[in-house]
């Protein structure tokens, strides 16, 4: 099937047909409906063709984005009842949908408070990749790359972190509650690692010195003479060891005495604050990550896992998104308060979809041949669909990807977010060996 429009929902409205390839089509769509819109014309366009124009004419004068939000469902929640429901159909097997405040869009039930922000957030519906296992899955999401045996890639996070400088005392890069496989530095280094943290309800563990203030000088007093100690005499390519190890431990001390720990004490905010987020852990590693965004953390990475739906499919994705639609929302809503929305992007998404037919036990087994993820600030313009899939798949062909209306690859989402950031995502970073990798080899979903 080919699409219209890049955008679906505008292609369907409008019965306009463009160019195939993303980039020329993302410039010529943009600079036609900027034209319209501007010639008088616009009268005829259809209300998200008309936010598309406004957005066009708008984003070459934003500044980029300085911070990321993942929003990690770990397991691989199911399309059909989160992001792409199809209501009445026999994949959907009874899954029912709500309207948005997007005409003809819809969300799985239960996404009631994430549907009335549509408008501030698009969804990519058509997302493919040929990793079907948890970690081989997880690693492409969250890298960008497929596993290769040679090379460790880095995650988003550490790639924007790497790109985007600071001066901040605490970790630039947080994981809010970890999953199994946490984002990772990869060839960038360990120092570009997630810092982990739990629950924000309870203080963050090994950041307050256990004895008193005089006796830890005396302790870091004998430390260094044990390090001088153990570097005399051995090989001089053990002083770089030495100097790395020394820099990771004055980075840990300068978080200790920073001021800017408050960031992860979600107890700073008052209780109409915290309530919308929804009394849970994940609820609260949202409002950590606005807090900690607001401080000038440029990655946090939230995990919600239970999305692997193997038996009682329904039963354990409605628990899901019982729990992610009232953080999710109160996310955007908060950020937008903060004004901090336009200046972060949030990817709210997992490893892969669940299967369109029903297993024996009831479950959805793992679909990485067209699921969806969500997009949102970052000047990334909302109320859009990009691809589509279908609500009566071939199940039997070889090639899956022939029931998805506009493929989109796990890379394309990474660069669609990169440049959101201001990154330049076609710059080769250089290995520890020396070996030049490109940031990303993807393409935009949206004109810059």
């Amino acid at each position: 099937m080919q699409p219209d429009l890049d955008v679906c929902g505008a292609a369907h409205c409008t019965g306009l047909a463009f160019p195939a390839g993303r980039s020329s089509a993302a410039a010529s769509r943009r600079g036609f409906l900027k034209s319209m819109a501007l010639g008088g014309a616009g009268a005829w366009l259809t209300p998200l063709a008309e936010r598309l124009a406004r957005a066009a004419e708008a984003s070459p004068d934003k500044a980029p984005a300085r911070s990321l939000i993942v929003l990690w469902l770990q397991g691989g929640p199911s399309q059909l009842e989160t992001f792409d429901p199809h209501p009445g159909s026999n994949i959907a097997a009874g899954s029912k949908a709500r309207a948005t405040r997007i005409p003809g869009v819809q969300l799985a039930e239960g996404l009631e408070q994430v549907a009335d922000l549509m408008d501030k957030i698009s969804l990519v519906r058509s997302v493919v990749s040929k990793e079907g296992d948890h970690e081989r899955a997880t690693y492409n999401v969250k890298t960008g790359f497929r596993p290769n045996p040679t090379i460790v890639h880095p995650s988003i996070g550490a790639v924007c972190c790497h790109q985007l400088p600071d001066n901040l005392e605490i970790p630039r890069h947080v994981s809010i509650l970890p999953g199994q496989w946490p984002a990772k530095g990869g060839y960038l280094g360990a120092k570009h690692d997630a810092f982990k943290v739990g629950d924000p309800r309870r203080p963050i563990q090994d950041v307050i010195s256990p004895v008193e203030p005089s006796r830890f000088q005396r302790r870091l007093a004998d430390l260094d003479i044990v390090e001088a100690e153990f570097a005399t005499g051995r090989p001089a390519d053990l002083d770089e060891t030495r100097l790395r190890h020394r820099a990771s431990m004055e980075a840990a001390l300068k978080m200790m005495s920073s001021e800017q720990l408050v960031a992860f004490d979600i107890n700073q905010e008052p209780q109409s604050v915290l309530e919308p987020y929804g009394d849970t852990p994940f609820g609260r590693g949202c409002l950590a990550a606005v807090r900690l965004i607001e401080a000038g953390v440029r990655c946090v990475e939230v995990t919600l896992g239970g999305w692997d739906s193997h038996i009682n499919n329904h039963e354990l994705q409605a628990r899901g998104v019982s729990t992610l639609d009232p953080a999710f929302a109160a996310l955007i809503r908060d950020l937008e308060r903060r004004e901090l929305l336009d200046s972060t992007v949030v990817l709210c998404g997992g490893e892969f979809g669940r299967t369109p037919r029903i297993n024996p036990t009831g479950g959805r087994d793992h679909w990485p041949h067209g699921f969806s993820v969500a997009l949102a600030g970052g000047g990334i313009p909302g109320g859009q669909v990009v691809g589509a899939t279908s609500p009566e798949p071939n199940l039997e062909v070889k090639d899956k990807t022939t029931n998805v209306e506009q493929p989109v690859q796990v890379q394309d989402v990474h660069a669609t977010i990169l440049q959101a950031l201001g990154v330049n995502f076609r710059e080769e970073l250089a290995t520890p060996v020396g070996r030049p990798m490109v940031i990303s080899e993807g393409e935009p979903l949206f004109g810059g």
